[in-house]
């Protein structure tokens, strides 16, 4: 499974569907929320293991609670937000409060519940990795590179996608202005993450500046 196909397959859309249940927020906002936290809590994992010791312990931690199993089971979510917390806490750091204020303002999910559901997805996130590296058979020296494809081939697949459900829903949450910009709004935020250059920054507004400011692009 890819990244664009957790996204927009049914893991996605059952996860966006318990989300919408439990926080009162529409599904659409809940996915276009999972496919812009979801390349940045990669990525932050990605800058963290180039040191040896967080490659580690991410290995670890993967080995030892995300399994991937959470990806067929959507029914733990519930009993996993506060680890998703703990998990934000570590990804983002001092950094935690700017993600989710700019996730917020660029969503419209409100600011006393974007923390809630972004852990409530973080879990999501970590078994979707987890079950790459089962497969792809990766250890703690090749954690930054699995993570760097993951990116890597999401963009490669939104760009050939210039016509997606995924592109229509984050056209319309983020702002219709994004979407005219290169017609491809999940392109925009993979290109971001991923150091893409300034105009694609400018076009995306708020939440380019903030993928962009976060890398030190």
């Amino acid at each position: 499974m890819n990244l664009i196909d957790l996204l927009t397959g049914s893991t996605g859309n059952q996860v966006a569907e318990q989300a919408e249940n439990k926080f009162g927020i529409s599904k659409n906002q809940i996915i276009a929320l999972l496919a812009v936290a979801t390349p940045l809590v990669i990525s932050y994992l990605r800058n963290k293991s180039q040191d040896a010791k967080e490659a580690e312990a991410l290995n670890n931690a993967l080995d030892k609670d995300h399994d991937g199993s959470i990806l067929d089971d959507t029914s733990q979510l519930d009993n996993r937000q506060d680890e998703g917390g703990s998990i934000l806490s570590h990804v983002f750091g001092n950094q935690k409060n700017t993600v989710e204020n700019q996730l917020s303002q660029n969503t419209g999910i409100s600011i006393d519940k974007i923390g809630p559901i972004l852990a409530m997805l973080a879990p999501v996130i970590m078994g979707y990795i987890g079950k790459e590296k089962q497969q792809n058979n990766v250890g703690a020296g090749g954690i930054g590179d699995l993570l760097g494809g993951i990116l890597g081939g999401a963009q490669n697949q939104a760009q050939q996608q210039q016509s997606s459900p995924l592109n229509d829903i984050l056209g319309s949450v983020l702002g219709g202005g994004q979407s005219q910009s290169s017609g491809n709004p999940l392109n925009d935020i993979l290109g971001s993450v991923l150091g893409g250059g300034q105009q694609q920054k400018q076009q995306q507004g708020g939440l380019g500046d903030l993928l962009g400011g976060l890398f030190g692009k």
